[in-house]
């Protein structure tokens, strides 16, 4: 059985190779990726609350996901120094970065609720705004109109 200060040490050892691989990424091209899935997801589930493309269970979850997944992901995808070049990202990400990161966290729990109450159409189409408008929320403080 391993001591507590061997445990503690393995954590710290692991939790600094990931904070290093994460960094050694380039964060602006991981987040633009991760940001071009959600347009993907999203295009469908649109579509499907305007009617113009039939229900489709499978597609929602897909979406809900994607987007539990990447906005859990994400906010360690922005960090300081990470506002140069050719990005969408406004300051107000690092200038009122609680208030961003507490959007992730917002869109990643409503997703999850969603996954779990989205059943049919009627489902879909009273839960998925909720879903939409904390995605809207943060395109409209944090992110440039393109």
């Amino acid at each position: 059985m391993m001591s507590r200060k061997a445990a503690f040490a393995v954590a710290a050892v692991v939790s600094a190779i990931a904070a290093t691989s994460v960094l050694a990424q380039d964060p602006v091209a991981e987040r633009e990726k991760l940001m071009k899935e959600w347009g993907q997801v999203t295009r469908p589930v649109g579509a499907m609350l305007k009617g113009s493309q039939p229900f489709d269970l499978a597609a929602v979850q897909a979406a809900l996901d994607s987007y539990a997944k990447n906005a859990a992901a994400l906010p360690a995808l922005f960090p300081a120094g990470s506002d140069g070049g050719k990005t969408e990202a406004l300051p107000a990400v690092w200038t009122k970065n609680a208030e961003f990161n507490a959007l992730f966290v917002k869109f990643g729990a409503d997703a999850t609720a969603a996954r779990a109450a989205i059943t049919d159409e009627a489902s879909f189409k009273a839960n998925i705004p909720d879903v939409i408008r904390t995605c809207g929320t943060c395109h409209q403080t944090f992110r440039a109109k393109s």
